[in-house]
């Protein structure tokens, strides 16, 4: 019995030892293993990565479903370190799989396209802008980008330029000179995460590329009267903008009927298409009206002695436009088809006065002009935000030319502005005031009594602006009440 009883402890001495000396101590051959990080977080250890990496992919089933695609990746945090130990607890694959799925996304293979710009901030400053754009087929990016350059300048005009097919002009038309993405595109074949917006349609693409992510988008039933340009500016978008949104729509000139059901929608274009063009047209010049005075009529009994007649010119110009809408006009040449008649007013005494005609207004450039914008709401061209263009941008007569007077008046502003530039505002003392933006020299000083016509600066690009131009407003009741200048003529 004494024996046995030795015996006994014996055997649990020799068990403890085993467990206590084998179980829980360190291997005495070290082992291959590998540590996994997310975020250069240590989420535990693992016999194999490549494992991990079937695990990840034979769980993906959704994923490869939702994007076509034949393997699921690991996250773009996660890391997969070997090491070496004598430590032989390992965890789980499927409970590092769990940790990963719960912190992170996991990654398909795709592309990555990167669209970087530099721009101007309000206040001139320059500053560099980045947009990514994710695909798993770069001829879907590339399709998306035609159809852009498509909707911006016409798939007609577009197919003409590229199977070099453009007709050539005899007397007036238009010629494509180059089409371009002003954005530097780079690409990077990339794994993506699958939380990531990730095109696989051309046509979402496009659309993203057109509207952004968050397309306005409403219906509009035309009544008697709404022409496309008044149908635009009361709903708050270019006329440029309803007609990409309606197909049917190919002119501002074209007729609405009542009841006609319109799109308005406001663009957003996430990159800029550029297209340069040679364009020869036939443009009205304004006639001028000559002042003559009298000191035998009362002052302010104006009276019409020879009506105008505008005139016609042959203008042509280089143009640039940025996602449809001119941003530089550059003049090369014009012929005079019919000389205007200037229109004769007789005025009463022969000294200038500084109070302008409410019926009679001048144009502020010389003629050959291109109305480059109106008084229209739209993406302004430089920050990008959505405003009314309170104006009419007036270019095309060139850099240095002459801006005029477009009535009797006194000056009120001569100098610069950080978003005008050199500028002018003339109080006409009849309840409206003109303003004359982006000046390269200024002509007349604060104070100065001014006449129809005198010259008072000349065209430039001070201020905010994409190209030489005169930006001419007229304000009505107070400053900065602004009204479309057009109606005045």
């Amino acid at each position: 019995m004494k024996k046995f009883s030795i015996f006994c402890m014996l055997f649990i001495v020799m068990a403890l030892v085993f467990v206590l000396g084998f179980g829980y101590k360190s291997s005495p051959v070290p082992n291959n293993y590998y540590e996994v990080y997310l975020n250069e977080k240590s989420l535990g250890v693992i016999k194999s990565a490549d494992e991990l990496e079937n695990y990840i992919d034979e769980n993906g089933a959704y994923y490869k479903r939702k994007f076509n695609v034949d393997n699921v990746y690991s996250p773009k945090g996660l890391q997969i370190r070997k090491i070496t130990t004598y430590n032989d607890k390992v965890d789980s694959v499927s409970s590092i799989y769990k940790k990963i799925s719960s912190k992170e996304k996991f990654t398909i293979k795709g592309y990555e396209f990167a669209l970087k710009k530099q721009v101007n901030d309000e206040e001139g400053n320059p500053q560099v802008t980045t947009r990514t754009v994710y695909v798993l087929d770069k001829k879907v990016f590339k399709n998306a980008i035609s159809k852009l350059i498509e909707t911006f300048v016409g798939k007609d005009a577009y197919k003409a330029y590229i199977d070099d097919s453009q007709v050539e002009i005899e007397s007036t038309g238009e010629n494509i000179q180059n089409v371009y993405i002003d954005e530097d595109i780079t690409v990077k074949e990339t794994k993506i995460p699958v939380n990531e917006t990730i095109y696989t349609d051309e046509n979402e693409l496009a659309n993203y590329l057109l509207y952004g992510e968050q397309q306005k988008s409403m219906n509009y039933i035309v009544k008697a009267g709404d022409t496309v340009e008044s149908v635009a500016f009361n709903n708050k978008v270019s006329p440029e903008e309803l007609l990409i949104a309606n197909e049917t729509l190919t002119s501002e000139n074209n007729l609405l009927y009542p009841g006609q059901q319109l799109k308005i929608v406001e663009t957003n274009p996430q990159i800029s298409v550029v297209e340069e063009s040679y364009v020869v047209e036939d443009i009205e010049s304004k006639f001028t009206t000559e002042e003559r005075y009298d000191n035998n009529i009362v002052i302010g009994q104006d009276k019409v002695i020879q009506q105008g007649e505008n005139g016609l010119e042959r203008v042509s110009q280089n143009v640039r436009k940025v996602n449809g809408i001119i941003n530089y006009v550059d003049p090369k040449g014009k012929t005079v088809l019919k000389e205007p008649v200037s229109k004769i007013i007789l005025k009463g005494n022969k000294y200038i006065p500084d109070v302008g005609s409410t019926t009679s207004w001048g144009w502020p450039t010389d003629s050959g002009w291109t109305l480059s914008s109106g008084y229209v709401w739209r993406s302004n061209p430089v920050t990008g935000r959505r405003e009314l263009h309170g104006g009419l941008d007036i270019s095309g007569t060139g850099y240095g030319s002459k801006i005029y007077a477009t009535n009797n008046g006194r000056v009120k502003e001569a100098g610069y502005h950080y978003s005008y530039g050199n500028h002018v505002i003339i109080n006409h003392n009849n309840g409206y005031l003109t303003l004359y933006a982006h000046m390269s020299r200024i002509n007349v000083k604060v104070g100065q009594v001014v006449a129809r016509g005198d010259v008072i600066g000349y065209v430039g690009m001070t201020g905010v602006a994409t190209g030489p131009h005169v930006h001419y407003e007229i304000w009505k009741g107070c400053d900065y009440c602004r009204i479309n200048p057009m109606s005045m003529y």
